[in-house]
């Protein structure tokens, strides 16, 4: 269960967050949402997928975190496995929210999950100064919520666009493990690599001025990686 709260300097002046990657109930993940405006970070240590949820039929990019449910193969014992993090992971316990405002309008408010094991009030960063100010961490936070929020549009344009050219194809493929153990990865799709390289030179040079060209070239260059998730599978065995 989650308990968010709009984060302000009075309830929460002596709050801290553990920013130790550990394994724990709700962080061991097998994939999170990708923001395309760190698809060239991600690609050199992840793959990222598209995953189109059957119930809505709307589709996302997705970082792979693991090869199965409930299981994230970048938390180890020293830490997180890369040099990048995702910024659905960096963002921790915090949420971006929105109050209304008089006039219509409305604010952009962080709110923290009370309930998370990450927040408490012993150890880890400090989330506001003595006086009431952000801590470098807070502002930290606000920049990558920020990201996240204004990336939303990017998801959006970016899947509309590769449905609107079928560049969208499903993708499996068959793993055996150190142990034998035989695994299948199925449920994610990719780009359909012939479809991309056909397109007209007037649609590739849309596609390119919106970014999506490199989007998908991105994910594309991201695939080999998959070598990397199964080093680490085959470490844990």
């Amino acid at each position: 269960m989650s308990r968010h709260e709009i984060l302000n300097n009075v309830d929460h002046k002596d709050l801290r967050v553990s920013t130790r990657y550990s394994a724990y109930p709700g962080n061991n993940i097998m994939c999170c949402q990708a923001i395309p405006g760190e698809f060239r970070d991600l690609q050199a240590e992840y793959v990222i997928f598209l995953h189109r949820d059957n119930a809505s039929g709307k589709t996302m990019p997705v970082v792979m975190l693991g090869l199965q449910r409930d299981e994230n193969l970048y938390l180890g014992d020293s830490g997180w496995q890369a040099s990048y993090i995702p910024l659905m992971i960096e963002r921790g316990p915090f949420l971006i929210g929105f109050q209304p405002e008089g006039d219509g309008g409305k604010t952009r408010v962080i709110s923290i999950d009370m309930d998370d094991p990450r927040v408490n009030r012993a150890e880890g960063e400090p989330v506001f100064q003595p006086f009431g100010g952000n801590t470098a961490y807070t502002d930290r936070i606000a920049d990558v919520l920020s990201r996240i929020d204004e990336g939303q549009a990017d998801i959006e344009q970016l899947c509309q666009a590769l449905d609107e050219h079928d560049l969208i194809e499903p993708f499996s493929l068959d793993l055996q493990l150190s142990d034998g153990t035989k695994h299948k990865l199925t449920g994610f799709h990719t780009i359909h690599e012939e479809r991309l390289a056909c397109l007209d030179g007037e649609t590739l040079a849309d596609l390119s001025r919106r970014g999506i060209l490199q989007a998908a070239y991105m994910m594309i260059a991201s695939i080999p990686n998959i070598r990397r998730l199964v080093e680490f599978k085959n470490a844990l065995l």
